[in-house]
């Protein structure tokens, strides 16, 4: 079983909180300035990992390896860099695979991947893996990589059932997942008891949950539409009234998000994987509640 490494704030007498952040390839030259400033700005908090998201298709290929290869030689950070099955052949993906090896990467976020855009679902490719189970057995044949996998809590949009969900991550844990990373999710009782579910299930690497801080209600709601995870009553109370004041909002999403964390702490639970949408400043709020970080960014409110 894999663990995470980096220096971690002590709470208590054995118990530690550590953390992880995800970016997104920047597609212009500004993005790229941006992503930059986020990543100077986060590295102090010494996450155990990053990951740098993969396009659909494979879209963002040579920007994902631009970027991880930035984040590795010039941040000093351990980067993962997701891989997914869509639209490539197996030897373009081991290809990529060795290539990471070489640069120095030794974690993959190992994904199924979604569908191009305009397509009507996923097809896997006749000459590449299927899904993400298969694409975690063809890293290992390339290299002993740390492979994280993903997890839905409120269950897969696409799967037929929560049973049959939760049988895909066993076998991607029996393919040799060392991890799992969960959707982003507000219900921090659906965590828990997915937590329980695939603990009976025998699936014992570790689940971090996924956490997305909230800067713009309204989008959030679009957002997690499409991703199939519940939207509780409380946060839409939390922030009624903030249409038109994006300071609250963006103070009221880091309140809700150090709350969520603080919460599942009380559960047992010190990882956490952020998803920065390459901004540092909320991100670094949260984790300055949680003990895990000084100073930082300014909020930003744009």
């Amino acid at each position: 079983m894999a663990s995470d490494t980096g220096n971690t704030e002590q709470v208590g007498a054995d118990r530690q909180i550590s953390v992880s952040f995800e970016f997104f390839p920047p597609k212009t030259p500004e993005m790229e300035a941006s992503l930059w400033d986020t990543v100077c700005d986060l590295a102090p908090i010494d996450p155990s990992f990053v990951s740098v998201t993969y396009g659909a298709g494979g879209s963002t290929r040579e920007r994902t390896h631009a970027t991880v290869s930035r984040i590795v030689n010039e941040a000093g950070l351990t980067a993962a860099a997701h891989l997914t099955c869509v639209a490539a052949t197996r030897a373009e993906i081991e290809s990529v695979a060795r290539d990471y090896w070489a640069a120095g990467v030794r974690h993959i976020v190992a994904l199924r991947g979604d569908p191009p855009e305009g397509e009507p679902g996923y097809t896997p490719h006749p000459d590449g893996y299927a899904y993400a189970a298969d694409l975690v057995v063809g890293l290992q044949s390339v290299a002993p990589f740390e492979i994280s996998v993903a997890a839905y809590p409120e269950t897969h949009p696409e799967a037929p059932s929560a049973d049959f969900d939760i049988e895909n991550l066993k076998r991607k844990t029996d393919a040799g997942a060392t991890r799992a990373i969960t959707q982003f999710f507000f219900d921090n009782g659906a965590f828990l008891r997915f937590r329980d579910k695939i603990a009976a299930a025998g699936i014992d690497i570790p689940l971090v949950p996924g956490i997305m801080p909230v800067g713009n209600f309204k989008s959030m709601t679009r957002f997690a539409d499409m991703c199939g995870a519940s939207m509780p009553g409380s946060l839409a109370d939390a922030f009624a009234g903030l249409d038109d004041d994006p300071a609250g909002r963006v103070e009221v999403g880091v309140r809700v998000a150090s709350e969520q964390c603080l919460e599942l702490r009380s559960h047992g639970i010190d990882n956490f994987h952020f998803y920065t949408l390459n901004r540092a400043d909320m991100t670094h709020a949260i984790c300055r509640n949680l003990g895990v970080a000084d100073g930082g960014s300014e909020i930003k409110t744009t």
